[in-house]
């Protein structure tokens, strides 16, 4: 991570790194500002590949429950699939990962933590681990000895058993039962215990009376999101890699909160440099050349950032594009130069759902157009 960046959110500075200014811009009030695109080639391609037909399973190909995009704040695109609406709350799986450090984001706004924090510090049942930072938990670079495989490997799945089996009853407590097989920070794994780690430290930071309501006090209220669900696990801990539930409207306000640097009209609900945190490549990650478009992890968002070993994992898209994403296909892209916003909802199982593919058609649709 650069110092410079480093030294702003450890001291809790509002650096303007990724920063605006003020500007006049649209924002959703109770409902958002619709300004629909008129059907073009451009769209009909769009929707071509995002709602083909569907085989009698509903089970092979890509498979879109919604789609909706944003251009500066006004909607002008949105699709929905039966059974799925407008007013669908839809679970989020492992979007929720990044929604939850937006939540944290603000906690960090607050004081109650710093990247270079010991976890332990923040949760008591990681003091076996006391070399873990908080920020490697970001950067899901724990260290953990931690198998995230689902449903095609469970006996040796460590998010499955944390999920659905022996580990369900206190998620956080389970993830800290695994030892280490790698120094904390030095290489990435993609871990969903880690993430609930986080939660659980959260709530040791805030207390069980604040914790309870605080997703919604720090974030979805001042959003306007009126849709929310967030499971939590026996032990109280909101289940923060896998289960929010949000419309894709409800969505689409944090995309445009991220798109416009932690700002929400006149108030910063998150800090500008830790948006940039978001948005900043993990500095041990190292692109895997079997799978070249796998998007680069941030600080719990995923980027299409090109790296001295790899080029862009989705090419047709701008570098300073980023995502929220979660199993099945779901999908918050944010494109911040194109002042685009894209939620997408789905249910893939097959593999076959390319996220550069519908970025290339969404900014072939809609880059440059005004609403």
């Amino acid at each position: 991570m650069p110092l410079v960046l480093l030294r702003c959110l450890t001291v809790g500075a509002l650096c303007s790194l990724f920063a605006s200014p003020l500007l006049a811009d649209t924002w959703p009030a109770a409902d958002w500002q619709t300004h629909l695109a008129p059907s073009t080639p451009a769209v009909e391609a769009l929707q071509a590949y995002a709602f083909p037909a569907r085989d009698d399973s509903g089970r092979k190909g890509v498979r879109t429950d919604a789609l909706l995009v944003v251009r500066d704040g006004v909607v002008v695109y949105e699709h929905y699939a039966a059974p799925t609406t407008a007013q669908t709350p839809h679970l989020l799986w492992s979007m929720s990962k990044s929604l939850f450090a937006s939540v944290l984001g603000v906690a960090f706004a607050e004081g109650h933590f710093r990247l270079d924090d010991a976890v332990a510090k923040h949760y008591a049942p990681f003091s076996s681990h006391p070399s873990v930072k908080m920020g490697h938990l970001l950067n899901w670079a724990s260290g953990l000895d931690w198998q995230e495989d689902y449903e095609y490997a469970p006996l040796k799945s460590s998010v499955v058993a944390m999920l659905y089996t022996r580990g369900r009853g206190d998620m956080a407590a389970f993830t800290a039962s695994h030892g280490l097989d790698a120094l904390p920070g030095a290489r990435f794994r993609y871990s969903s215990g880690d993430s609930n780690v986080l939660a659980a430290a959260l709530k040791q930071m805030l207390g069980d009376e604040r914790y309870r309501d605080y997703p919604w006090t720090a974030l979805f209220e001042p959003l306007g999101i009126t849709s929310a669900v967030w499971e939590q696990d026996a032990s109280g801990t909101f289940v923060a890699s896998s289960y929010a539930y949000m419309t894709a409207r409800d969505t689409a306000r944090v995309g445009l909160l991220m798109q416009r640097d932690g700002r929400w009209g006149e108030r910063q609900v998150l800090p500008p440099a830790w948006v940039a945190f978001n948005r900043t490549p993990f500095a041990n990650y190292h692109a895997d050349p079997q799978k070249p478009n796998n998007a680069v992890p941030g600080g719990q968002w995923w980027l299409n950032s090109a790296l001295p070993d790899s080029a862009k994992p989705w090419p047709d898209a701008p570098e300073q594009t980023f995502a929220a994403l979660g199993h099945w296909g779901q999908a918050l892209y944010v494109l911040p130069e194109e002042k685009l916003v894209i939620v997408r909802f789905a249910d893939d199982r097959d593999g076959s759902y390319q996220h550069n593919e519908l970025l290339k058609r969404a900014l072939a649709a809609f880059a440059g157009e005004q609403p």
